[in-house]
């Protein structure tokens, strides 16, 4: 049975973020094929798609590399999600359904919970998981698209410190489902601002120290598993 393409492209995706393929190394279909336990068919197609989100690069001799992003493009990432985070919570307010709101109160309540126990590993998952939602509510898919390709970028490109107070960051997202599950918008749009702001401040540029070593980390997930998400 083929391997569905958009798996292997998360898998790829997910190791590219985590580090296992070092910036500028390359990524040869053959070698691609055997660690993931597929034909070159579907590598070959998750590179054109890797490549469109600015994970790959094709160079002249060198075939299909990691890409190197610049500090000022790492940068324009953060400024982006400033902009359009803000924008898809507004959306959401005027769009979430109760299914949405159901989610996003359990995410919150989880959170606010794992807080008061410190417990920062949760936090982080359940973090990603409550902006996934927030985004999926904004009723538009190329916002989520959008939203969650720069999520995939700025956590390659960015390592995140745990907030100073993760009860307060976690009281900020009540706030943002409070004003969704109202329906305003504008309040919606103000408080993930201020939210999206101050989790800004708290990312440090991964790249600068790196070596250019050619070989391979260990993955720290599965892949070919069904499980996989983009």
């Amino acid at each position: 049975m083929r391997i569905p393409a958009h798996s292997v492209c998360t898998a790829i995706r997910d190791d590219i973020v985590a580090g296992v393929y070092e910036r500028g190394s390359r990524l040869t279909e053959e070698l691609l094929a055997r660690r993931y336990g597929v034909s070159r068919v579907p590598v070959r197609e998750a590179l054109r798609t890797l490549e469109a989100e600015g994970f790959v690069v094709t160079r002249r001799h060198a075939g299909a590399c990691v890409a190197e992003p610049t500090e000022q493009e790492a940068s324009d990432l953060l400024e982006m999600r400033l902009l359009l985070e803000p924008l898809g919570a507004s959306r959401a307010a005027q769009r979430r359904t109760e299914a949405h709101l159901k989610v996003l109160r359990g995410l919150v309540r989880l959170g606010q919970e794992r807080a008061r126990r410190g417990n920062s590993e949760d936090l982080r998952s359940l973090g990603a998981w409550f902006h996934e939602t927030l985004a999926q509510a904004s009723g538009s898919p190329a916002m989520t698209s959008t939203l969650t390709r720069l999520r995939h970028k700025i956590a390659w490109m960015y390592a995140v410190e745990a907030p100073a107070d993760p009860v307060e960051s976690w009281a900020e997202h009540g706030a943002i489902v409070d004003a969704v599950a109202r329906g305003d918008g504008e309040r919606a749009r103000a408080v993930t601002a201020l939210h999206t702001e101050r989790s800004t401040a708290a990312h440090r540029l991964r790249f600068g120290s790196q070596d250019r070593a050619t070989g391979v980390r260990n993955s720290q997930h599965a892949v070919n598993m069904p499980s996989l998400r983009h």
